[in-house]
């Protein structure tokens, strides 16, 4: 199976900078990870959309969309769980 690329946009940059740092390595793993495997079994479809998806990361969030025909993977939105979907 081919790699997907992973594109993680400014907004959710910002939020990983601003994070404590064994988190954001944590997420970024994670993040990583989904250049292989764009859909883990732990990630969630997002209602209300068609390629939109949700990997929980402890307490965090991380929102994205793959495009199956691009073979990329778009990282939106990382965010605290109270948080990230209002």
């Amino acid at each position: 199976m081919a790699e997907y690329r992973v594109e993680i946009i400014r907004p959710a940059v910002r939020e990983i900078q601003s994070l404590e740092q064994t988190q954001a390595r944590r997420i970024l793993a994670s993040v990583e990870a989904l250049a292989s495997q764009p859909r883990p079994r732990q990630s969630r479809k997002l209602t209300g959309t068609e390629n939109s998806y949700r990997l929980r990361v402890g307490a965090y969030r991380v929102l994205y969309q793959v495009d199956d025909n691009q073979r990329t993977v778009t990282v939106f939105a990382i965010g605290h769980r109270r948080q990230i979907y209002r």
